[in-house]
């Protein structure tokens, strides 16, 4: 079975399409180490009444820590030559938080997406071996609790284990719909597949299970086939962990009990052969080996270059000769060391520990380094005002505004006052007024974070002409009026906080409402094109607006594919390679939508005021038939689509040349 689970992992990762659902490899490793170590910790509960915990840890150090540490630091030390300037920060913050045994919480706290990650972290694979490492610290603890609860009966047990795992499942169904990077990389909503296994362990340790040779052949069949319906039906679009996460966790199940049965029957005759039981012990460290591979790679070369499928698949072979030294002169001979003591349980676990510390001083070390070595070259670039049909820098500036390493950081203030609603936001702040507290004219800035870009240019327009500015912008939410998904799900706060926008514009009667949004979002109704559903959302979101606000809609900005900040400071030299053309940077079509829905002005029953709306496109101010990166000093992009803080403002003066027209 874990040469299935790994076997599909590395498929995945390796982008073969026949493996949409690879990713259940994952699910598949949890359920099996969930059954083997509830299975050793039942069997101590019996013969001993106790867990030896120094013995517990340290047998599950000399399994997990030498091999995973080995990779760590090669890891790093890859990351740190091949990965580009600006992300060798972050990789080792999340190596740091590798060597902690947390990386699962850092990702789930930075909202990572595993499944559809445009330039993922080398470190991203060891999330499930913090799931993994944070379930053996707990749950020994927690069985032996229950032991002494139910007067030391590990079948009564059993129905503690069961209650755990209904909770954790039922928390895993709740977050998933409202935070599902939290769902996907914590162990809370993870712990119930592992429970999955320890039920396993448990009903064949009682022989609650007890079936003939036929229906267990079935039974592993049925597992088998549950498997790889999930490796074929799931895909990047699931809803995951969720619901979706029971098909192949109970698949799994299913194999174990029945192929305990019956070993040499059913699936077993083919998992029992010789070729998958080697594959099955090597997992471990293929599973450790084949991202790194994957990634470090593709990094050097740039996202923007995919490495064809060819060459992933190769990269993916190549860790199994690789693993297989790593478990011959590390994992093995760490796992089945001389028979030890109670004082050598206690030296291993100090070991570890201070291998952990010690490789955190040494990563901090190098992280500070990385943070304070400058990413430009030694020339400077000339401050200019912005022009219709800019030139694009050839180089990067030791003047950049910002520099490539503060971009990410570079957004709007309304992120950190609490004025750019979340997600779960489903009213707006109504004490979102900016400019001149005293003006007398209002200006409102209603939509997504791509409306949001706009406001260092339209707050700096309003304190100089003595205007109130409102904002009204909310994460993934555009201000047209459309059904979207949101990881997955309808994003149902998104259309109250809309409603609740709309309603606040109704009541305040502003002057101008100026909108702007991203075009790339998912429909909840698939059956009519995005764009015919973009051109009649905005027709109605222009058409609920007051009649006496002029509407600026304002057209998106570029979009790239991958982050520009990566591209720059691979080529510090030649900006010009990061520049992209304008055909594939901007989208014409929703653009064309935009325009047609300012201009027609009557779409479901509403009718937008005759000159009462306007489309503004201010992207000849950042392209030619080549969008650019960096213009003069200013960088343009923060990320693949949203605008520095120091770019936006600087676009205050055409913006406003726009206003001024409307008002």
């Amino acid at each position: 079975m874990r040469a299935v689970a790994v076997g599909a992992v590395v498929l995945y990762h390796a982008g073969l399409s026949a493996v949409p659902g690879g990713y259940v490899g994952v699910d598949i490793f949890f359920v099996i180490s969930g059954f083997l170590i509830t299975g050793q910790l039942i069997s101590m509960l019996e013969a001993r009444g106790r867990i030896p915990f120094g013995e517990f840890y340290a047998k599950r150090i000399r399994r997990i820590i030498p091999a995973s540490f080995v990779v760590l630091a090669l890891t790093t030390v890859a990351s740190l030559v091949f990965l580009p300037p600006a992300t060798r920060p972050g990789a080792l913050q999340d190596a740091i938080a590798t060597a902690l045994y947390v990386p699962n919480v850092l990702f789930a706290a930075q909202g990572a997406d595993y499944l559809a990650e445009t330039a993922p972290s080398p470190f991203q694979h060891y999330w499930s071996l913090g799931v993994e490492e944070q379930f053996y610290l707990f749950w020994p603890l927690l069985l032996l609790l229950g032991f002494l609860l139910v007067r030391r009966s590990t079948r009564r047990l059993f129905w503690v284990v069961l209650s755990i795992v209904v909770l954790s499942f039922a928390l895993c169904i709740v977050l998933t719909g409202t935070s599902q990077p939290a769902a996907f990389f914590l162990l809370p909503t993870r712990a119930w597949e592992l429970g999955i296994g320890a039920l396993a362990a448990f009903a064949l340790h009682s022989g609650l299970v007890r079936l003939n040779g036929r229906a267990a052949a079935l039974g592993t069949w049925l597992g088998m086939a549950g498997i790889a319906v999930s490796l074929g039906a799931l895909n990047e679009s699931t809803v995951f962990p969720g619901w979706a996460a029971l098909l192949p966790v109970l698949s799994t199940a299913a194999v174990i009990v029945c192929g305990s049965s019956l070993p040499s029957r059913g699936a077993g005759m083919l998992l029992s052969r010789a070729p998958m039981q080697k594959v099955g012990a090597w997992s471990y460290s293929i599973y450790l080996v084949h991202w790194p591979l994957l990634v470090i790679p593709q990094a050097a070369v740039g996202y923007e270059n995919p490495l064809p499928l060819v060459l992933t698949l190769a990269l993916g072979a190549l860790s199994v000769p690789l693993a297989v030294l790593l478990y011959r002169y590390v994992e093995n001979r760490f796992r089945h060391p001389a028979a030890g003591s109670p004082l050598r349980a206690r030296r291993v676990i100090a070991t570890a520990a201070l291998a952990s510390l010690g490789f955190v001083a040494v990563a901090a070390g190098a992280g500070a380094v990385q943070s304070t070595a400058p990413i430009a070259s030694t020339r400077e670039a000339a401050s200019q005002p912005l022009q219709v049909a800019p030139n694009g820098s050839t180089f990067v500036p030791a003047n950049l505004n910002p520099t490539l390493r503060d971009a990410p950081d570079s957004i709007p203030g309304t992120y950190d006052d609490g004025c750019h609603a979340d997600f779960p936001a489903t009213e707006v702040n109504t004490d979102c007024v900016y400019g001149d507290p005293d003006g007398t004219v209002d200006i409102v800035l209603f939509g997504d974070s791509h409306a949001a870009q706009w406001f260092p240019a339209l707050e700096a327009y309003a304190t100089d002409g003595s205007y109130r500015l409102h904002n009204l912008t909310k994460s993934s939410c555009p201000s047209v009026d459309i059904e979207i998904l949101h990881e997955q799900r309808p994003y149902s706060q998104c259309e109250q906080w809309r409603q609740s926008a709309v309603d606040y514009i109704d009541a305040l009667d502003p002057a101008v409402v100026v909108l702007s949004n991203y075009g790339e979002v998912s429909p909840v109704d698939t059956s009519t094109g995005l764009v015919e559903q973009w051109e009649a959302g905005l027709g109605a979101t222009l058409a609920a607006l007051p009649g006496s606000s002029h509407a600026l809609v304002l057209a998106d900005t570029p979009s790239h594919s991958t982050s520009p900040l990566d591209c720059l400071s691979r080529n510090i030299e030649e900006a010009a390679a990061c520049d992209l053309p304008r055909a594939e940077a901007l989208d014409g079509e929703v653009l064309a939508a935009e325009e047609r829905a300012v201009r027609d002005g009557t779409v479901q029953g509403g009718t937008v005021q005759d000159g009462n709306a306007s489309f503004v496109d201010l992207s000849s101010y950042l392209c030619t038939d080549i969008c650019p990166s960096i213009i003069g000093d200013l960088l343009v992009y923060r990320d693949e689509h949203h605008m520095t803080t120091a770019f936006s403002r600087a676009l205050a003066g055409p913006l406003g040349d726009e206003l001024d027209k409307v008002q």
